[in-house]
């Protein structure tokens, strides 16, 4: 079975304007939930608060991300993620021992890799909130829609492709007609 993780997504330049600083694109994230510990999220303001309700963190440049998406990974790239991390752990989160600093990163690695029992490709969003005094937190994946025609320069440039049941230009019979309208308001169209 192949390790995955979680990565870091960018589908545009929002996580720039959204982010005090944005992870760039390919590095592996984490949910990062604990860099807002001993925080009152209440007091959360402007992106800040942004990063609490909606980011992950990425692991190396330590920014945020919206999106992540599930990626396969090396052995060698996790253990370097889970040192990247501890080391972070030692110098911005005061964690009380290099030891203590690598089971912390390797449990939030591990909670990422559960995240990521997901197919390949598959992205995924995050939410937290405040419940009952707790930070919870809350994922969902994401699915791209396949894409739908595009009926702005007219409905003969919008049907790219026949459905098997369309009458066939070389078999129909002559006075056969294709209804474009109805074959436009088919679900697969829609």
């Amino acid at each position: 079975m192949a390790l995955k993780l979680l990565f870091v997504e960018r589908l545009d330049e929002s996580d720039a304007f959204v982010f005090e600083h944005a992870a760039p694109a390919g590095e592996i994230a984490v949910s990062g939930a604990f860099a807002f510990w001993g925080e009152d999220p209440a007091a959360l303001a402007g992106k800040r608060r942004q990063a609490f309700r909606s980011g992950f963190l990425g692991i190396g440049s330590f920014g945020r991300s919206t999106l992540a998406t599930v990626a396969e990974v090396t052995p060698a790239a996790r253990a370097a993620a889970i040192e990247s991390l501890a080391d972070h752990l030692l110098a911005q989160y005061g964690a009380p021992s290099p030891d203590a600093a690598r089971a912390a990163a390797e449990d939030e690695l591990a909670f990422a890799e559960s995240l990521a029992d997901l197919p390949v490709g598959t992205t995924v969003a995050v939410a937290r909130a405040v419940e009952d005094g707790e930070i919870r937190e809350r994922f969902r994946t994401l699915h791209r829609s396949e894409p739908k025609p595009d009926f702005s320069r007219g409905l003969f440039n919008a049907i790219v492709a026949v459905p098997d049941d369309a009458p066939d230009a070389d078999t129909a019979a002559p006075d056969a007609t294709v209804d474009l309208a109805a074959l436009a308001a088919r679900p697969e169209w829609s």
